[in-house]
């Protein structure tokens, strides 16, 4: 309940922010709705219906006492209620967001865990390596890469578009490829602290095998770490996901951001950055929360001011 209480002036505070930046963009949505070729007169009756003419505080109010009734106001491009634009693309975005994050945990775990075991072997020298180059990889370039590769020249997966399985494989790999990287390297540097501590000699000593000490004993105590990092991802993959989306003619939520900033479509803007914000707190909220079942030593349970 703190933690969630927490959140209301996090999401307090991204609103004014995002609220205040995007009105320092350069252009007005009364000129992008209207059209260049409009006259003036037009131009301010579409500034005063989209009420524009107020001052920023008023909008502000506006803005803040719609969020309060759960509306989030209209597209000023396509005219729609912005949550209706949301709950159509949103699921998109967290189809790709979850993909990209299953390919980033499985390589990422599994690479810091070859490494690990393996500590200063060209095996473990090659995966951080690898490692750090997708982490340096532009997603962008990235993605233009893997379609030239797998799209055009051998043609096993679509090159854009959503549809099967197949369209979300190319995104997906693109978008996780960086995360996995920050994902090995963690679990490799945990798992190495853990596998130096009392309790692992103690397992060895008595002869159980390496698979039952690794997998068994050192990777569940070497996991707290790694789920903080991968729930910080969920920030860089929701972020990411408006180049991916991009490249891959993706039909998400960032493809949406992209056309409503380029048509300075407040609202949508407001809103879409909105509920990014809210996922990335739920998701930190639930990783939180999945610590006491990594780790039934930790209780949050506040005493005298303390957790």
């Amino acid at each position: 309940m703190k933690r969630l209480l927490l959140a209301i002036p996090v999401l307090f505070g991204v609103s004014v922010l995002v609220f205040a930046m995007i009105r320092l963009i350069p252009g007005c949505p009364a000129v992008a709705m209207a059209g260049v070729h409009a006259d003036a007169q037009f131009i301010e009756q579409v500034r005063r219906d989209l009420g524009l003419d107020r001052s920023l505080p008023a909008q502000y109010g506006m803005f803040l006492g719609d969020l309060l009734r759960g509306e989030l106001g209209r597209s000023t491009f396509s005219g729609r209620p912005v949550l209706r634009e949301l709950a159509e693309r949103f699921p998109r975005t967290g189809e790709l967001t979850l993909a990209s994050m299953g390919v980033a945990t499985a390589v990422g775990v599994a690479a810091g865990i070859v490494s690990s075991t393996r500590r200063n072997s060209p095996v473990d020298n090659l995966g951080m390596v690898v490692a750090l180059v997708g982490v340096a990889m532009p997603v962008f370039w990235l993605g233009l890469m893997l379609q030239l590769l797998f799209s055009v020249q051998l043609g096993w997966f679509p090159a854009t578009g959503r549809g099967t399985l197949t369209h979300l494989v190319l995104p997906a790999l693109t978008l996780g490829a960086a995360s996995a990287g920050i994902v090995a390297r963690m679990t490799r540097s945990s798992m190495l602290e853990v596998l130096r501590q009392d309790f692992i000699v103690t397992a060895r000593s008595k002869g159980l095998a390496e698979r039952v000490v690794v997998y068994r004993h050192a990777l569940k105590n070497a996991m707290i770490p790694v789920v903080t990092i991968v729930g910080l991802q969920v920030g860089t993959l929701l972020g990411g996901a408006v180049l991916t989306e991009t490249v891959f003619a993706w039909p998400g939520l960032g493809r949406l951001l992209v056309g409503a900033i380029l048509a300075r479509d407040y609202p949508v803007i407001q809103g879409g950055v909105l509920l990014l914000t809210v996922t990335f707190v739920a998701v930190n909220l639930a990783v939180d929360l999945l610590y006491v079942h990594l780790d039934p030593r930790i209780r949050y349970v506040s005493r005298g001011g303390e957790s």
